[in-house]
């Protein structure tokens, strides 16, 4: 999921580094007594990026339900608010050496090559399709995911379905239907798209479908593989670079760059904007029910220009699958250990499925998973699962193990918005990130 999720970055290093710092030395308070015995039972931090309003209900939810079932754990939770760079605050955490026992992980590469993450023993795994979790280098498995791994399927357009009968549009099928929807909405005088990047993280949910054309182009290989070995360049990404300047020049309700990624949700519902981003799917749908029930929303996806949906199965710049991993601070514990493991059978087994469905989030591809009962209940939750069974649908890969990609893709990010703000133009962008790409990521390759 991503949830999600729960990547924000590019802030000033400094207030980054102190919001990093404050948080993890709350955290570190709430959980001082971790691995301690609470009575009988064993005390568990468990750090997490929060997302949307759903997203926070659920872990919330699978926490309280865990703890009251549990005979010998307690599971404390360390929240990281949305708007602070996580990847920057496990930096932090690591230099502390304030490992929580469970760790929502990304950069998860640069941890498991440190010896900072535990394997997940076998008792975890086999509760999930084999699929959906994958081995490192050394045979070990060190993250499972948080939810269900239907690519990036939930990086899409929400928008008011009332609008588009009362006007007779309809969801697009092309990228050039996709323009002429903008323009449509445009010419009745009302705001087309919303976007967000208050947090830097959001600028990818209008930015991924756009590319994800030249990028299922080399999906035998990876297109930063590709980059690296000199048979495609930060240029083959003008086309798509383009197109998002345009639309954000054009179509954008202003303000996004001051924007939260939540706060779409409110200027949706409040006819500010048509239609919005999100990368929270099936998440924002419930969201948007919660704050207006009688709001009708659906979703799409950007397509391509032959009318295909490409969507990524992998994080984008090729990274480790995200998810939770179990610390190598908590192994030495022993106790912390066993009790972080107790969490993730709970967290995949059918109970905790069938709460986090009814929570309104999808349930992680739990082995039995024909047991858990799904919540088509959300209005627009059609949409979301159609699209898995859409013919269009078109799956496609980015692998590539280079660790100096993360950075990277921290600096691609803000030279978009860079660009899209007008500071930059096009051919500034794609020197500036060309020159980044081979002064950080190539050397890294050898």
């Amino acid at each position: 999921m991503q949830h999600a999720q729960t990547r924000a970055a590019g802030r000033i290093a400094a207030v980054v580094a102190g919001t990093a710092a404050a948080t993890l030395a709350f955290a570190g308070c709430a959980g001082s007594d971790a691995g301690a015995s609470g009575g009988d039972k064993t005390t568990i931090r468990f750090l997490y990026a929060t997302g949307d309003e759903t997203w926070n209900s659920v872990v919330e939810g699978v926490v309280d339900a865990f703890n009251a079932q549990s005979e010998d754990t307690v599971v404390e939770l360390d929240p990281l608010p949305a708007g602070s760079d996580y990847a920057t605050a496990l930096k932090t955490m690591d230099a502390t050496g304030n490992w929580p026992a469970v760790v929502d992980m990304r950069d998860t590469i640069t941890y498991i090559q440190a010896g900072k993450l535990a394997p997940i023993p076998e008792s975890v795994t086999e509760l999930l399709k084999p699929e959906v979790y994958g081995a490192a280098e050394d045979g070990n498995v060190y993250t499972v995911p948080t939810s269900a791994l239907n690519g990036e399927i939930g990086i899409n357009i929400v928008y008011d379905k009332d609008y588009f009968a009362e006007h007779d549009l309809e969801v697009p099928e092309t990228y050039d239907d996709f323009v002429a929807l903008l323009e449509d909405i445009q010419a009745n005088g009302d705001a087309p798209l919303a976007t967000a990047a208050a947090e830097v993280w959001p600028s990818d949910q209008l930015w991924k479908p756009l590319a994800a054309p030249v990028f299922a182009e080399y999906s035998e290989t990876g297109f930063w593989n590709a980059v690296i070995d000199g048979s495609a360049s930060i240029e083959d990404l003008r086309e798509p670079l383009e197109r998002l300047k345009t639309i954000t020049d054009d179509f954008v309700l202003e303000g996004w760059q001051s924007t939260a990624d939540a706060q779409t949700t409110t200027l949706l519902v409040n006819g500010q904007a048509i239609m919005a981003t999100s990368s929270a799917g099936i998440g924002r749908l419930n969201d948007i029910n919660k704050v207006d029930p009688e709001f009708d929303a659906g979703l799409f996806i950007i397509p391509s220009d032959d009318g295909s949906i490409d969507v990524l199965k992998n994080a984008v710049i090729g990274d480790t699958a995200g998810g939770l991993a179990i610390s190598a601070q908590a192994e030495e514990d022993g106790e912390e250990y066993d009790s972080a493991v107790e969490f993730l059978e709970y967290f995949y087994s059918v109970d905790a499925a069938n709460l986090i469905e009814e929570l309104g989030w999808i349930s992680p591809n739990i082995a039995a998973a024909d047991e858990v009962v799904r919540n088509t209940s959300i209005p627009g939750s059609a949409d979301y699962f159609a699209l898995l069974e859409n013919p269009s649908l078109a799956w496609y890969s980015n692998d590539t193990s280079n660790e100096a990609l993360t950075a990277f893709n921290t600096f691609f990010r803000q030279t978009r918005i860079e660009m899209q703000d007008g500071q930059i133009s096009v051919d500034e962008a794609i020197a500036k990130l060309q020159a980044e790409f081979d002064k950080s990521v190539v050397p890294a390759a050898g």
